[in-house]
């Protein structure tokens, strides 16, 4: 069984060293190299200290350097960098709940079902990115966002004039280069185009009187028709390709996809519904502010009317806390899918699982709690007046701790014992 993982993690040795550069965060025995190093001291054996085992100081370490770089700003690659954690360490407990092949299919499940909300983030991150920009702690995150837009817009350019990067998850794209480039030929010497195509060769062998009349249709068709439907296609399917993949994937295909990637993606759908309307709301308070307002105090520059300074700062407050909660909830959910869990919304789970169904329980694929589906709560919640928040930590229940601080304190007492072993 020891020689089984030391092949799983390609004989990488994890130790403190390792765990704490993959969040880019300096061990503290590098800094006593790198002291050890230096022109005005001596290097020897005895200024080399190998790295620690992971222990509880490991975690440490990681909070206050993951606080410090979260300081100067969040970014998509910290995100990214603490997901693919989570990933791994939970790949590493399932194995020793269940094997390697469970483990393995949970956590693709659940790598799955937080790809959802990811590219989901990075859609919500686009859309806010002048918001952002003018956040001091997503200051960073917005950056982020404007470089992913200016890359995707150079990438469309350059597919658009030569048709190079074409990818295989693209097959429309992919037969509409290859018919085109297929047919067009181009003389390197005078740099005429002509179509090479069986329509082009019978309409280049026509007769002299029918040709002249042919050929202004045929050049019409072929230079505005074609690329004008293509376009067309294109941005609809743009626009249909998320349900088409929605339905084919969790209706059609409903007894191959897991419960869990269902969920959470109907769940995605429902708030996409809700989430037009926050996104336009913040559009037409960043337009109001920018265009109507601040160019306002800009025209008396010796005297600004106060009330105006208060409407600017007040509609600051709401587009900042409007913002700040959207992506916080949408990070919120990531988390859960990527831990293979479930979490309560009113209104939206009880939609959400009227498409899906109640999950099941015979199944160790399914992920984790809904406490909310069971007897006894749905009998509770037939007699309540308004609708009960909070079903626990991932759903567990309320009935399990007296507090959460409680629920806190015994999960770190046990994390402790398992380190003192």
């Amino acid at each position: 069984m020891l020689y089984l993982f030391r092949l799983l993690l390609l004989l990488i040795n994890i130790d403190q060293e390792t765990v704490l550069n993959w969040f880019g965060i300096d061990d503290p025995t590098n800094q006593k190299f790198r002291q050890a190093a230096d022109p005005g001291s001596e290097l020897t054996i005895s200024n080399l200290e190998p790295s620690t085992d992971v222990s509880l100081e490991t975690f440490r370490l990681i909070i206050e350097g993951l606080w410090e770089k979260v300081q100067d700003g969040l970014t998509l690659a910290d995100i990214e960098n603490v997901l693919f954690f989570i990933l791994f360490i939970r790949f590493i407990i399932l194995t020793f709940r269940y094997n390697l092949k469970t483990s393995f299919y949970i956590t693709c499940i659940g790598l799955f079902a937080g790809y959802l909300w990811y590219r989901h983030l990075i859609d919500l991150v686009s859309m806010y990115r002048n918001v952002l920009l003018k956040l001091p702690f997503l200051h960073r995150l917005g950056m982020d966002a404007v470089q992913l837009r200016s890359y995707h817009r150079q990438m469309v350019l350059t597919d658009l004039k030569l048709g190079e990067n074409a990818n295989w998850y693209n097959p429309g794209q992919i037969l509409y280069y290859g018919f085109t480039r297929g047919i067009v030929n181009v003389e390197p010497e005078t740099g005429l185009r002509y179509y090479m195509d069986p329509i082009s060769m019978i309409v280049s062998n026509l007769n002299e009187p029918l040709k002249s009349n042919v050929l202004p249709v045929y050049y019409e068709i072929y230079n505005k028709i074609i690329p004008k439907i293509y376009e067309i296609v294109s941005k609809f399917w743009t626009q249909l390709s998320g349900v088409a993949a929605y339905a084919v994937i969790t209706r059609i295909g409903k007894r191959y996809c897991p419960y869990l990637i269902r969920w959470h993606w109907t769940f995605l759908l429902i708030i996409g519904l809700i989430e037009q309307i926050l996104i336009y709301f913040i559009y037409r308070v960043y337009y109001f502010q920018s265009f109507v307002l601040i160019p306002q105090t800009k025209v008396y520059a010796n005297y600004v009317n106060p009330g105006l300074i208060l409407q600017i700062n007040v509609l600051n407050g709401i587009i900042t806390c409007v913002v700040l909660m959207h992506i916080g909830f949408i990070i919120f959910g990531l988390f859960h899918a990527i831990w293979g869990q479930y979490f309560y919304v009113p209104f939206f789970v009880e939609n959400t699982e009227l498409h899906v169904g109640p999950r099941p329980t015979n199944s160790i694929y399914s992920g984790g709690y809904t406490s909310w589906q069971d007897p006894k709560e749905k009998e509770k919640t037939l007699n309540r007046v308004f609708p009960k928040l909070w079903y626990g930590w991932f759903g567990r229940g309320t009935n399990r701790s007296s507090s959460m601080v409680t629920s806190v304190t015994r999960l770190f007492k046990k994390f402790r014992k398992k380190f003192r072993k």
